[in-house]
């Protein structure tokens, strides 16, 4: 029997038992599954599901918040409960829970990028509150996520094209926090291994006659060595966000400021030729002269009024003001750990602004309910760049034996002025989505018919002179269907059909040294088209998913001396998800995906076949959370992240380690003076092992992250 198969039955057979086992061991009273309804609210939060970790539902693009279960895709929506029970610091600390995702490093600088079923996914094309482009690029701070809701598959209906040109595989949305019901002031303080200092400040109130107006307040700062050797950290983060529930109205505003620092951040390696063997994870090769620092401010609004019982409209509007200054020096390396690497000097200013506005109404045919949904959205963005490189014959090192050099000067290739950077890039993305969600056969069949049409505007302008280069201006309609049979309360059975949408290319002067037939000429966007289907279960205290998918992706290639979009990657796979609370005490969460990521009609032929780089075959998350019943407010947790090997070239004759990390946490729950206090520690790769952790992540790079070392954690909390 092939791998494949191997694999495909294996998981099938895990399903099947985590979708009888939980439902025996729940308590009967937990284990009534509640009511399901399609609430579409462009505001309001889908509860949480047992055990605290995952919420019942998430937002769905146009469709607003919809339970999991009625959805014809695959979605796990995180809580701000496990965010904080697990001390994330940034969204890619949550995501190390989902079996679907690997978090790797942007190209060339320290932006957070996200492997989705074998697709990248950049930090700058999540959302926030549903709004596109308005959140931090390098990095978002977990202290401002209420939900990190991770949305699977294409998803250009639903959001609209990602406007940084990602988003084939999957999408995130953050939910800003909200004022609880209750009043809440919370305290924490707290410290990791190699001396740096956490504090942070959570502070919510509710106000009016019905408390239907909340405020919520959250203040950070880390400050201090990281892990990683002289490598040193400085955030901090504000967030004042504001929502009113009234019986007609819903609105929400919110309000973030994050500066993000990093001195001599361990940079990603790219290697000539074979891998060189990791170097210990506490090593930091970065010269001391490198950092990076970005200050974001950044804000979105969001309302929704029932014109009627049936009819409802909102609106959304955010914007983004920020600054990023990168020194960097990213070396190549060798097999056997030396390297070269030359300073690389950036600055970059961006202004954003965002919006989506739409009608929802629901009325009845025939005896077929129907929801249609009409959206119209648009960002327009506008960046300044400046680049200054040194020498490009660089200077000398060593991963192993590190040797900080003097910062040699960046004057030997330069682009604009780093004090006073001129526009460089405008975007200009806009588009209008109607669908109608179908519900028949007393709620158990639920189709799902739309389509987007999406303008894409581009301008790119010299770094020098500020003048005009090109212009990118294309259009394309996305189509979505979907189908989702419910046999049972407890099984809900979907399929889709969807795309995604991401800009087309420019046609260059050469490639690899040989002349262009048709240089300038833009590409159409390049379409992918994804199939699905799966399986999900809802035992009202345990849940999972099955899901099959199949995503081709277009590529540029040169075809007879012509640069034309006929090359092709498709990937194929299935995934596997966990969540819930089987028994009374006992959270699981996590899961497994295998990937089988195909390249076709490469130039030449070379490498048809082959797998893509940084796409591992197999992947596998699982978390577990146990309360002591001898110990009353003692809770014990471990997680273990596995990644098998993946390609580091083309040819696929380089390739990286599978490698397993192990993580343990403890908190413990008490009353001092009758107020609530939480004590926590978590100690993270706790065998201290040495390991690649990614390959590459923009397509076609092939640059090497090392994971993080043994990282002891620990914090208290008190609430006042």
């Amino acid at each position: 029997m092939s791998r494949t198969k191997t694999i495909l039955l294996s998981a099938s057979a895990m399903a099947l038992s985590l979708a009888v086992t939980p439902a025996a061991l729940a308590q009967e009273s937990a284990a009534q599954v509640q009511e399901l309804i399609i609430t579409g609210s462009q505001v309001e939060l889908a509860p949480a599901y047992a055990g605290g970790q995952v919420a019942r539902g998430g937002r769905v693009g146009l469709f607003g918040a919809l339970d999991v279960m009625d959805t014809p895709f695959s979605a796990t929506n995180y809580t701000e409960e496990l965010v904080r029970n697990q001390q994330a610091t940034g969204v890619g600390d949550v995501l190390k829970n989902e079996p679907t995702v690997r978090v790797a490093k942007g190209f060339g600088n320290f932006q957070e990028l996200y492997v989705v079923r074998g697709f990248p996914v950049y930090s700058d094309d999540m959302t926030y509150n549903g709004v596109y482009g308005i959140l931090p690029r390098q990095f978002v701070a977990a202290e401002l996520i209420e939900r990190l809701e991770v949305f699977r598959g294409a998803n250009s209906f639903l959001n609209g094209a990602a406007p940084g040109g990602s988003g084939i595989g999957g999408a995130f949305n953050l939910a800003p926090k909200r004022a609880p019901q209750d009043p809440l002031t919370r305290a924490t303080v707290g410290y990791e291994n190699e001396g740096a200092l956490y504090g942070a400040l959570d502070v919510a109130r509710r106000f009016g006659a019905t408390e239907d107006i909340g405020v919520r307040l959250n203040l950070v700062k880390r400050d201090g060595e990281t892990s990683v050797a002289d490598q040193d950290r400085d955030l901090s983060v504000a967030a004042l966000g504001m929502d009113y529930a009234g019986e007609r109205l819903r609105f929400s505003a919110d309000l973030g400021f994050q500066d993000h620092r990093i001195d001599a951040p361990r940079p990603s390696v790219t290697p000539n030729g074979d891998v060189p063997a990791a170097p210990s994870a506490d090593t930091n090769f970065a010269q001391p002269w490198t950092f990076t620092d970005e200050r974001q401010l950044f804000g979105v609004a969001r309302g929704e009024f029932d014109l009627s019982a049936n009819v409802s409209l909102w609106a959304a509007l955010g914007g983004r003001n920020g600054e990023e200054e990168n020194v960097l020096a990213n070396p190549n390396a060798a097999a056997d750990g030396t390297t070269s690497a030359y300073r690389f000097d950036n600055r970059r200013e961006d202004e954003i602004i965002s919006a989506d506005a739409g009608v929802r109404a629901d009325f009845t045919t025939g005896g077929l309910e129907h929801r249609v949904v009409a959206s119209v959205s648009a960002i327009q963005s506008k960046s300044r760049n400046a680049y200054a490189f040194s020498n490009f014959a660089g200077f000398a090192g060593d991963l192993y034996n590190p040797v900080a050099v003097a910062p040699p000067v960046a004057d030997f290739f330069v682009g604009g002025v780093l004090s006073d950077p001129k526009v460089t890039e405008k975007v200009e993305n806009r588009s209008f989505a109607i669908a109608d969600m179908i519900t028949l056969m007393d709620g158990r069949l639920i189709a799902t018919l739309g389509a987007r049409y999406q303008e894409i505007e581009t301008t790119s302008f010299n770094y020098d002179t500020g003048v005009e280069i090109s212009q990118y201006s294309n259009d394309a309609i996305t189509p979505a269907v979907g189908l989702v049979f419910k046999p049972s309360d407890s099984i809900s059975v979907y399929a889709n059909y969807a795309e995604a949408l991401t800009p087309g290319q420019i046609a260059p002067g050469t490639v690899g040294g040989v002349p262009i037939a048709n240089p300038g000429e833009i590409t159409a966007p390049f379409r992918s088209k994804q199939y699905e289907a799966g399986v999900k279960y809802d035992g009202g205290t345990f849940g999972g998913t099955i899901s099959l998918f199949s995503i081709s992706q277009p590529s540029a290639i040169v075809d007879n001396f012509f640069f034309v979009v006929d090359g092709e990657q498709v990937n194929r796979g299935v995934e596997l998800s966990a969540f819930g609370e089987p028994m009374f005490g006992l959270r699981v969460l996590g899961g497994a995906t295998f990937v089988d990521a195909e390249r076709k009609r490469t130039e030449g032929g070379t490498f048809d076949g082959k797998t893509a780089i940084g796409v591992p075959e197999f992947q596998a998350n699982l978390n577990v959370e146990y309360d002591l019943p001898a110990a009353p407010g003692l809770t014990l947790d471990g997680r273990i992240v596995h990644t098998g090997s993946q390609y580091v070239n083309a040819a696929n004759t380089v390739s990286l380690d599978a490698w397993t990390r192990l993580d343990l946490g403890a908190r413990y729950s008490l009353d001092v003076s009758g107020r609530p206090v939480t004590l926590r520690a978590r100690v993270e790769n706790v065998t201290d092992e040495n390991d690649w952790l990614s390959a590459g992540g923009y397509p076609g790079a092939n640059y090497l992250v090392l994971g993080a070392p043994r990282t002891f954690i620990v914090s208290a909390s008190v609430d006042f």
